[in-house]
């Protein structure tokens, strides 16, 4: 099954929270070179219980506020 979630982003905190289609995410990684959208991405992962190939950054790269796509395992195969 895909599904999109609506992500804000949070810094100098490690948390995740999950209320519907919403996701707010604190992370730890500094907003340069793409390492906050690769932690987002892991954690997002880790939460879900998937792989990380199975989370993807829709829109808003360089804002807070960002489109998730997550697929379970199911849909991938």
């Amino acid at each position: 099954m895909k599904r999109l979630y609506e992500v804000e982003v949070y810094f100098h905190k490690d948390f995740i929270k999950v209320d519907g289609d919403k996701i707010q995410v604190w992370l730890t990684s500094k907003p340069k070179d793409g390492k906050a959208n690769f932690e987002l991405i892991k954690k997002i992962a880790r939460h879900f219980n998937l792989s990380s190939s199975n989370v993807r950054i829709l829109s808003g790269l360089k804002s807070r506020r960002k489109v998730v796509e997550v697929l379970d395992e199911e849909f991938c195969s």
